[in-house]
């Protein structure tokens, strides 16, 4: 059995968090596997590729937007983008690694924007990314992470009253969720530390909020049931700057 580090963060523009220690961070980690959201990149626009590492990349068609991407140590069996879905897979928020215990799908969920302008369109992202991710676990378990855009309980922001019915804490989201763990999902942070405050992984930029520690934990490691047994431990590191979100970690052995 080996210990596996899986690191997980949204870095608001790969190119940005690059000049802001990005590349120090990813040394220091020493993740097995690390995973991007909102890279905001297209094909061409950034060349690092670190030594050791395998990389793969999916873009949105939208420039400057959105946006996965993978470092991995060991090389995937496959690498899939996307969930098959026509209509969510123009923006690059899924990619899937498969794995020989496991598939890998990083995901970065659609914002339910201001005005909750986008929310019918996220209800039916997450009931087509749930099917797909239900699918995959028919044929060997799952690990999902990433920036899923809701704080899930009032526990996982620090302000759930005046929040109450914005993106990200709606009702409709934070069920999606309930849903989306009832069929057999961990929320891994949860699970090791069930009672944790102010245990965030986003800040908004504006009123000081990340010196107030006023956050959100919207990042996730979510494991199917079967992998339980090989859980280690999940971190949470809001040390390390670079974006308005902070990485994720999972430790599991395998």
């Amino acid at each position: 059995m080996s210990e596996l580090k899986l690191i997980s963060w949204n870095v608001n523009g790969l190119r940005a968090c690059l000049q802001k220690g990005f590349a120090d961070f990813f040394a220091q980690i020493d993740a097995d596997i690390f995973c991007l959201q909102e890279t905001k990149l297209q094909e061409g626009q950034c060349d690092w590729h670190p030594e050791g590492y395998y990389d793969y990349w999916n873009y949105a068609e939208k420039k400057g937007y959105s946006g996965t991407a993978v470092f991995t140590r060991q090389e995937p069996l496959s690498v899939t983008k996307g969930i098959g879905v026509e209509e969510h897979d123009h923006e690059g928020r899924v990619l899937t690694l498969e794995y020989p215990d496991f598939y890998l799908v990083n995901v970065y969920t659609p914002n339910a924007q201001r005005e909750l302008t986008r929310l019918d369109y996220r209800m039916q992202w997450e009931d087509a990314w749930r099917g797909y991710l239900n699918d995959l676990r028919r044929t060997k378990p799952v690990i999902t992470c990433g920036d899923m855009n809701v704080a899930h309980q009032e526990i996982d922001l620090k302000n759930y009253k005046t929040n109450r019915g914005n993106a990200g804490f709606t009702d409709e989201e934070r069920a999606k969720m309930t849903e989306l763990l009832s069929t057999g999902f961990i929320d891994t942070f949860r699970y090791f530390y069930p009672d944790r405050t102010d245990a965030y992984t986003w800040w908004s930029y504006m009123f000081h909020a990340r010196e107030k520690n006023a956050g959100w934990r919207i990042d996730y490691f979510l494991a199917s049931e079967e992998l339980k047994g090989t859980l280690v431990d999940a971190s949470i590191h809001p040390e390390v700057p670079g974006s308005d979100h902070c990485p994720v970690e999972l430790r599991m052995r395998l």
